[in-house]
C-alpha cells in the first residue's frame, strides 16, 4: 500500500509557485542552514523503493550515470526502465532530491529508482524484499520506503535488518491509518528503521481547532476551506439535525454554534458539507460542528459541486461520532462553548499511523511535514499532496546531508542524531503528544547538524512491577568531536510518583527510574541533556505491571519464574532477539516453570502474556546472554521443521544400517 493521501490535490505547471512552497518545507525542518553551508547531498546514493521515478521531469532529469536517476530496476516489468506512470514515486523523489525549479532537501544526491508497483495500490511484499536486496548490492547509503503493509511481515523486516547491518540507513513511512492506535505495519514497525509520521506544514493552511465546553476539551479538525479566526468564538450550542434548511426552520440559531450530524437520515440523499455550511450561515450561525455518522473522526472539505462561486462564510469543524452524540445528551439551557481555529505547523496529522508496535521500543521515531507538501509530478508538473509518504522523504534528504558531513556514521547513530535533536510536538491545546503519536518530535536538521553527542539508544523503556519497583538503564554517549563536555541532565514527567536518579560514569549515563506508588499503567517522561550548545531529548516509556517475570540465564539456557499478586492459570513466554526481532516461545503455569535455550549472544526481550480469570495481563523483562547454548540434534530438528518423531525414526534406521554394515564387514 502506498502511504499517500490525495484529499488535497492541485496540479500546476513548472514555475515559481513550486519553489516558494517547497522552501517553506526546507526551512521548517531546518535544512536551509546546512544547505547554505554547502551541504546538498553530493556523493550520497539514495534508493527509492516505490512506483519508479519520472526521469523525464526537468527537475529529476536523466537516467544513467549522467542523470539524476543514476540507476535502478523495474521489478514489475524487468524489460523496462523504472519509469513512473503513477506519480507517487516521482513525488517522493522530488522531496528528496529535485534539482531544478523545485529543489528537494538534498538536491545534489544521486537517486536509484526501484519500481515495485505500477498503480500505487497493489504492492508485493516479495518485490519490496527484492528491491531492498538490490539496494544492498548497489551499495546505496540510504533507502526510502514510502509504502508498506498494514500488518507485520517478518520477511520484509528481516530484509530491512539486513540492509542496516550493511550500513544502510532505512527510512520508512509510518502509514496513513491514524488516528487509531497500533496502526503501523511492516516495515514501519521494524526497530532498525527510522519510522516517520506526518506533521503539518509551514503554510497558512496548517490550521487546527479547539473546542471547549465547560472543562471538557474536544478533539476537532477544521474542514478544508475554513479560515483562521482572529479571536475565539464563545457562544451557545444548538443542535441542528442534519443541517438541511428544513432542519433549521423554526430554530433560533442566530449567533450560535450549530452542532449537526454528517450525512442524512434519508437513503440516497446527499447533504454536502458546503450545503450544511451555507444553510448555517444563512440562518445566522457563527460556526458549525459536524460530527461523524460512523466511528472515529474524519476530514472534511468545503466544496460545493457544480459551483465555482461558493466561498465558506463561517468556520466548520469535524468531530467524532461518540463526542457528537455525548454532546447532544449534555445540551441543556444555554450551554456555551469556546471554539478557535488557528495556525499550528507542528501538529501531527490525524491520518498519521500510530504505535505502539512493541512493549520494548517506541514507534514512530519522529515526524516531518506531510501535509500540503508540493513536489515533482509525472508529466513535468508539480503536485500538492499529503501523507506519511511525503513526510518520510524529508527525513531521507536530511540523512543525506548528515552523511555528507559525517560519512562514517552508523545507521543507529544517524537515528540518534535526528531523533534526540528533534523539536517537541504539541496538540491543539498545547500538550506534548504521546510517544505513540509523534515519537521524539519534529525533525530539526539545524540542531542535528550542530550536535556533538550521539546518544544510544535514542529512547528508553523501563519495565517496573510490584516486585521490581525500580530499574536502571544506561545511555552510551559518544562525542563526534572527541570530547564529551560537561553535561546537565533533567527529567520531566506529568507523573509525580515517578522518581528519577542519574549518575555519569565516563561515557555512560546511568538512569534509575522508580515507581513510588505501585500504580499500574504506562507512563511517559523525557530526559533532557544539555551540553555547551545543544539540547538533546531522550523519550522515556515506563511500564508498571502487576506481575513480575524473573528470567535467569546459565550457559544460554533461560529459565522463567512468574510472581503475580492474584490467581493466574497460564503464561505464554515470548523471547525476542534484539536486533533481528526473531521470536521463540514457551509457556509456564503456577505448578510448572519452563526454560528455553538461545543460541546467539546478545540482548533478549521477554514478554509474558498472563492468562487470569479476569483476562490477559502482561509482564516484561530484559536479559543479556554472554555465552549462548550449543545446538543439539533436537534443536536442529526444531529449526529445520522436521518433526522430532520422524528424526528419531530416521536416526534409528541409520544406526541399524551402520550396525549391519559393521557386522557384515569382511575380516
Amino acid at each position: 500500500m502506498i502511504f499517500c493521501m490525495v484529499y488535497i490535490l492541485s496540479n500546476f505547471e513548472n514555475g515559481h509557485r513550486a519553489e516558494i512552497y517547497v522552501e517553506k518545507n526546507i526551512a521548517l525542518i531546518g535544512a536551509d542552514v546546512p544547505r547554505k553551508l554547502g551541504f546538498e547531498g553530493e556523493g550520497i546514493k539514495i534508493g527509492v523503493i516505490d512506483t519508479g521515478i519520472d526521469f523525464n521531469n526537468t527537475d529529476l532529469l536523466g537516467f544513467g550515470p549522467a542523470g539524476k536517476v543514476v540507476s535502478g530496476y523495474d521489478f514489475v516489468d524487468p524489460n523496462e526502465k523504472p519509469m513512473d506512470t503513477n506519480g507517487h514515486g516521482t513525488e517522493v523523489a522530488g522531496v528528496i532530491a529535485a534539482d531544478g525549479n523545485l529543489k528537494g532537501v538534498a538536491p545534489k544526491a544521486q537517486l536509484f529508482a526501484y519500481k515495485v508497483s505500477s498503480d500505487g495500490q497493489s504492492v508485493s511484499s516479495e518485490l519490496i524484499i527484492k528491491a531492498i536486496r538490490q539496494a544492498i548490492q548497489d551499495k546505496v547509503n540510504v533507502i526510502n520506503i514510502s509504502l508498506g503493509i498494514n500488518k507485520t511481515n517478518s520477511e520484509i523486516d528481516q530484509a530491512v535488518n539486513e540492509a542496516v547491518r550493511n550500513g544502510i540507513v532505512v527510512v520508512v513511512a509510518a502509514g496513513n491509518n491514524g488516528p487509531d492506535l497500533s496502526t503501523i505495519g511492516s516495515p514501519g514497525r521494524d526497530n532498525n528503521a527510522i519510522t516517520v509520521g506526518a506533521s503539518y506544514n509551514n503554510i497558512t493552511e496548517s490550521l487546527v481547532s479547539t473546542l471547549e465546553v465547560g472543562k471538557i476539551q474536544y478533539q476537532v479538525i477544521p474542514m478544508l476551506g475554513t479560515k483562521a479566526l482572529s479571536k475565539p468564538i464563545t457562544t451557545k450550542i444548538v443542535f441542528g439535525g442534519y443541517g438541511r434548511a428544513k432542519d433549521l426552520s423554526g430554530l433560533n440559531v442566530t449567533n450560535s454554534i450549530l452542532l449537526e450530524e454528517r450525512g442524512s437520515n434519508i437513503i440516497g440523499e446527499k447533504v454536502f458539507f458546503a450545503t450544511k455550511e451555507y444553510n448555517a450561515a444563512q440562518s445566522g450561525a457563527k460556526a458549525l460542528i459536524v460530527f461523524n455518522n460512523e466511528l472515529g473522526i474524519f476530514y472534511g472539505e468545503l466544496v460545493q459541486p457544480n459551483s465555482s462561486n461558493y466561498i465558506p462564510r463561517i468556520p466548520v469543524i469535524s468531530m467524532s461520532e461518540s463526542d457528537g452524540l455525548n454532546m447532544i445528551k449534555s445540551l441543556q439551557g444555554n450551554m456555551t462553548a469556546k471554539l478557535d481555529v488557528f495556525y499550528h505547523p507542528d501538529f501531527v496529522a490525524p491520518f498519521s499511523s500510530r504505535g505502539p508496535v512493541s512493549p520494548f521500543y517506541t514507534k514512530p521515531d519522529l515526524v516531518a511535514p506531510g501535509v500540503f507538501v508540493n513536489s515533482t509530478m509525472i508529466g513535468n508538473k508539480y503536485n500538492i499532496t499529503s501523507g506519511t509518504s511525503i513526510a518520510a522523504p524529508h527525513v531521507t534528504g536530511a540523512v543525506a546531508l548528515l552523511l555528507q558531513k559525517i560519512p562514517n556514521l552508523k545507521p543507529v547513530e544517524v537515528t540518534s542524531l535526528l531523533t534526540t535533536t528533534s523539536d517537541p510536538v504539541t496538540d491543539s491545546y498545547g500538550r506534548i503528544v504521546p510517544l505513540e503519536v509523534a515519537g521524539s518530535g519534529r525533525l530539526n536538521l539545524t540542531r542535528a547538524f550542530s550536535a556533538n553527542l550521539i546518544i544510544i539508544p535514542h529512547s528508553l523503556v523501563f519495565d517496573l512491577s510490584f516486585e521490581k519497583p525500580y530499574q536502571t538503564r544506561s545511555l552510551d554517549l559518544k562525542s563526534i568531536h572527541g570530547i564529551i563536555p560537561l553535561l546537565r541532565t533533567e527529567f520531566s514527567t506529568e507523573n509525580t510518583f515517578i522518581r528519577f536518579e542519574k549518575s555519569l560514569n565516563n561515557d555512560t549515563l546511568n538512569v534509575k527510574i522508580s515507581d513510588t506508588e505501585r500504580k499500574v499503567g504506562d507512563f511517559e517522561g523525557v530526559i533532557t541533556i544539555f551540553d555547551n550548545k545543544t539540547r538533546y531529548r531522550v523519550p522515556v516509556l515506563i511500564h508498571v505491571t502487576n506481575g513480575t517475570i524473573n528470567t535467569t540465564e546459565k550457559d544460554g539456557v533461560l529459565t522463567f519464574q512468574l510472581d503475580y499478586p492474584a490467581k493466574w492459570v497460564y503464561a505464554k513466554i515470548s523471547v525476542i532477539k534484539v536486533g533481528d526481532d526473531e521470536s521463540r516461545f514457551t509457556s509456564i503455569t503456577p505448578e510448572k516453570n519452563s526454560s528455553l535455550s538461545v543460541y546467539e549472544s546478545g540482548e533478549y526481550w521477554i514478554d509474558a502474556q498472563i492468562t487470569t480469570p479476569n483476562g490477559v495481563d502482561n509482564a516484561y523483562d530484559t536479559i543479556i546472554v554472554q555465552q549462548p547454548a550449543q545446538k543439539t540434534w533436537i534443536d536442529f530438528a526444531e529449526s529445520s521443521g522436521i518433526p522430532i518423531k520422524y528424526l528419531i525414526i530416521i536416526s534409528g534406521v541409520l544406526l541399524a544400517a551402520v550396525a549391519i554394515g559393521i557386522k557384515s564387514r569382511p575380516r
